[in-house]
């Protein structure tokens, strides 16, 4: 499965550089050096990372990054739009028992607590407070859900399933 990794802007200068909307939160390895990225649409990659820099930007997670063969502005302009992409088989496993990656929460079905099936993880939203599972639910409406341990007081990959402790009302929301 491929992962979105950050998504390129727009050209930055006319030496080839690009912005970079970063969307994972390990970006100093992700675009390290000698990485190469999958691309969708898949005709304008795989790219070499040359080199990546912080780009301060309200408050933005932005890079500044050189693609090997990106050399100038139009070649750079003609990558506006692209998703930067990894394999998730290339990406290591966490040593924090209560940190998932999104490709492992998706597809998990929800329970509560005595087993009733309260729907299907189709998506993880990253919002400024907190991470939200987004729920298929059984009658095909979706709930969002804050992933918080109140909330989600257990996540069990093997059993392909995470527990739900939902406030009144949450999932009629």
């Amino acid at each position: 499965m491929l992962l979105v990794i950050g998504m390129v802007i727009r050209p930055h200068g006319l030496r080839g550089e690009v912005l970079v909307d970063v969307r994972t939160d390990e970006p100093a390895e992700r675009f390290a050096a000698g990485s190469v990225l999958s691309t969708d649409p898949a005709d304008a990659g795989p790219l070499t990372i040359e080199s990546a820099r912080a780009h301060i930007s309200a408050g933005k997670d932005r890079l500044i990054v050189v693609f090997a063969d990106v050399l100038d502005r139009d070649a750079a302009d003609a990558l506006r739009g692209v998703a930067l992409q990894v394999d998730s088989a290339d990406v290591a496993a966490t040593d924090d028992p209560d940190e998932f990656h999104d490709h492992q929460l998706v597809g998990l079905r929800a329970v509560d607590e005595t087993g009733e099936p309260l729907g299907d993880v189709v998506r993880v939203d990253h919002a400024p407070a907190n991470d939200l599972l987004v729920l298929r639910r059984p009658d095909g409406g979706q709930a969002l859900v804050p992933f918080v341990r109140a909330i989600v007081p257990t996540v069990d990959l093997a059993a392909g399933r995470v527990v739900l402790t939902p406030p009144a009302g949450l999932l009629e929301l």
